[in-house]
């Protein structure tokens, strides 16, 4: 008999909305209601996606250039994604939360591949592992799978191929190309993928797989007829100081409004009107210190 017994699922804590999963997902796909993502890869930007209702959060390895500084997401490690992912995680409570495996964590072997996505459940509560590739990549997709770990798959633009593409490039434009990955497409959902990730596409092919597809596919620069859709969380807000994909929409300037804080700060501080008294802690009326007198100010002569 099992110690832990069974938890009725409709008992949650008040106040916290059912806990995103890969059936939910599905569910939704099903129901023809449009799935939410977003990246996040820290606990501040997290919480509020998780509080505003995004389905599904992903600590992307494009943290290599939206947080790092990096040119490309190459550079990123193993263990930049488990510090990101732990942050993240203490935040979501509700979202599904996604990591993405970074370049040379899972293309040596199958044994890599499991190894790593084992170690982003066990060390950073990944709900899901996410890994870029399309049919060559399903026998990784199959051995995650197997061992329990639902795994997200990312196919078209997968910008850890950005040497081979000569950049970053649209996918998928010819009549071959876009079969090839409708092909992919089919093998990663028959290897067990939760989910696909659909970049850089043309709409009209990423129309043809979320149709062929019975799980869902989340877009990103593959047009309206995607199950879902996700951006970078620094290209949403105006944080990612650089020329935004045609795909990318501004929803807010968190830029602007960061820089006009900051100036009245350093003003404020320059101009000795920051803090205030009611802003500075007091001693007791008991306690008598000697009062305090002017610097003598250094007169320099020749």
């Amino acid at each position: 008999m099992s110690l832990t017994g069974f938890r009725d699922a409709a008992v949650r804590p008040l106040g916290v909305a059912s806990a995103v999963t890969p059936a939910s997902l599905l569910a939704l796909k099903r129901s023809g209601a449009p799935i939410t993502a977003l990246t996040a890869y820290d606990y501040p930007t997290a919480r509020l996606a998780d509080e505003a209702g995004i389905d599904m959060l992903l600590v992307g390895d494009s943290l290599a250039m939206a947080v790092l500084g990096h040119e490309d997401t190459l550079a990123v490690t193993m263990d930049d994604m488990l510090h990101h992912a732990r942050a993240v995680r203490r935040a979501t409570q509700r979202a599904l939360l996604v990591v993405d495996l970074p370049y040379g964590s899972y293309q040596i072997s199958v044994e890599d591949t499991l190894r790593n996505s084992l170690r982003m459940v066990k060390e950073a509560g990944a709900n899901a592992v996410k890994l870029e590739g399309g049919a060559a990549m399903a026998s990784r997709v199959r051995a995650v799978s197997a061992a329990e770990i639902p795994v997200v798959a990312h196919i078209g633009l997968t910008p850890q191929s950005v040497n081979r593409m000569g950049g970053y490039r649209v996918q998928g434009r010819s009549e071959i190309e876009a079969m090839t990955l409708l092909d992919d497409a089919l093998a990663l959902e028959d290897a067990g993928a939760i989910a696909i990730v659909l970049e850089g596409i043309p709409r009209e092919l990423a129309a043809l797989i979320t149709a062929r597809l019975h799980v869902p596919t989340i877009g990103i620069g593959a047009g309206p007829k995607c199950d879902g859709q996700i951006l970078v969380w620094h290209d949403v807000f105006g944080l990612s100081f650089r020329n935004a994909p045609k795909f990318v929409r501004q929803f807010e300037d968190a830029a602007a409004l960061m820089r006009k804080g900051l100036e009245e700060y350093r003003t404020a501080v320059s101009e000795r009107t920051f803090p205030r008294d009611e802003e500075s802690y007091h001693l007791p009326a008991n306690v008598n210190l000697p009062e305090t007198e002017e610097p003598e100010l250094s007169v320099w002569s020749e």
